[in-house]
């Protein structure tokens, strides 16, 4: 586990590496078809696969970036010219009366946006573009984390079914030993109807189980827009720690969304400082005089005048807007730390107790057991002594299950913290 450490601090001690490296809904449209097929078990990568095709938490947020894109372009545009037509003395009195002393002109304005305001404009876009595009990023990255531990919940719920089946089929198998042992006058009849009580109790937890995978199922399916689960359960899911060498290492797209926010205020704070210099507008045109039907050129030139508003307000606020930006850039990289060295203690304590039960807890329930069924069957034990290390046993055998869907669990939320597979956009 200490390889997984290093290799997790590495990753976010890396420069800026880009996470769209691979297809996903946040840099545009997949066409990679479903891989959920009617009636198959279900499989991690299908779950993950569907989520990035067709998650409508993400798909949402991809829109939003391809909109901010858009508005990216359109900041980039010239300011549209004004075309205006004025009528000067014309319906007035005496010798200004009608239109023959009227002077029309038409004119041409454009403003010139200076300060370089236009392409900072741009820049600020661009920015909160790709700040969009780091958000879709960390929710894709959440969708499928919250997606791939549902798989391993739905996993550990067909093993609750299992587990219940077995149950049944222990308490049916010790009801008709205490049915033997009653015909032979060796037990009393209350003891088989105890027996057979105990055996319908889990046999309809069978049935409670069962519904816990299908509700499980459609909790999935949901994560990518889907009320109708169509997939079998999937059968089993491999536990196996991440090689930190092997896998390549990205950083975490929360850190990338807390750059890109650092990086959004720096373009604001630029914009802010441009307004400083004021835009210049330029209008030129023609006029003409009806009284001799002359024509003669006009210009103008319009500069407003910086006396009360500077920007300086905005400039400082765009500077404490960065200060913040850089402070949650810092705490996020901090939490990430702390987030991937509490995983990697957690899934070494997930392990330890999954290896305790299997080596040591379950065959000693396992044995327990056995042996007292053995010493009911003979009459050394009373039927409540059997029944409690049978009770022991299931609770053993629950624990196990509990104990692999923690390992399962934290071994995901690991791999998501460092972007190792599954997490590493490579579906094939």
């Amino acid at each position: 586990m200490s390889i997984i450490l290093k290799g997790s601090i590495a990753a976010l001690a890396l420069s800026a590496i880009s996470i769209g490296a691979n297809a996903s809904p946040c840099d545009g449209e997949l066409s990679a078809p479903s891989q959920i097929t009617a009636g198959e078990p279900l499989t991690l990568r299908a779950v993950l696969t569907e989520v990035r095709q067709v998650s409508p938490a993400v798909r949402a947020a991809g829109l939003e970036t391809h909109a901010l894109n858009a508005e990216a372009d359109q900041a980039s545009r010239w300011l549209n010219p004004s075309l205006s037509v004025e009528l000067e003395n014309f319906s007035g009195s005496g010798a200004l009366s009608g239109f023959d002393q009227t002077e029309t002109t038409f004119a041409i304005e454009q403003t010139f946006r200076l300060g370089g305001k236009r392409s900072l404009t741009e820049r600020a876009a661009r920015a909160r573009q790709a700040l969009a595009s780091a958000e879709c990023t960390l929710i894709l990255r959440e969708t499928e984390m919250e997606a791939a531990i549902s798989f391993a919940e739905l996993v550990a719920a067909v093993e609750l079914v299992e587990l219940t089946e077995d149950s049944a089929a222990l308490a049916d198998q010790l009801a008709d030993t205490v049915e033997r042992r009653v015909e032979a006058g060796a037990a009393a009849p209350p003891e088989l109807s105890r027996a057979q009580a105990d055996a319908a109790i889990l046999r309809a937890s069978v049935e409670t189980a069962k519904a816990n995978v299908e509700q499980k199922k459609y909790a999935l399916a949901l994560l990518w827009g889907s009320a109708e689960p169509v997939f079998s359960a999937p059968k089993h899911m491999a536990i196996a720690g991440p090689d930190i060498e092997a896998e390549k290492v990205r950083k975490h797209p929360a850190l990338e969304v807390a750059e890109a926010e650092l990086r959004k205020q720096d373009t604001e704070r630029d914009l802010a400082r441009s307004s400083a210099m004021p835009d210049v507008t330029v209008s030129a045109g023609v006029r003409r005089f009806e009284e001799t039907g002359d024509e003669a050129l006009v210009a103008g030139l319009s500069v407003p005048l910086p006396l009360f508003d500077r920007g300086r307000d905005q400039v400082r606020a765009s500077t404490f807007r960065g200060e913040a930006a850089a402070l949650g850039r810092a705490a996020t990289e901090q939490r990430l730390l702390a987030a991937q060295r509490s995983a990697v203690a957690t899934l070494n304590a997930a392990q330890n107790r999954l290896d305790i039960l299997n080596t040591d807890a379950l065959p000693a329930a396992q044995e327990a057991y056995d042996a007292a069924l053995r010493g009911y069957e003979v009459g050394r034990f009373d039927l409540t002594t059997t029944l409690n290390a049978r009770s022991a046993l299931l609770d053993t055998r629950l624990a196990v299950i509990d104990a692999g869907l923690a390992l399962r669990s934290e071994d995901l939320r690991l791999r998501a913290l460092i972007g190792a597979a599954p997490f590493d956009g490579d579906d094939r």
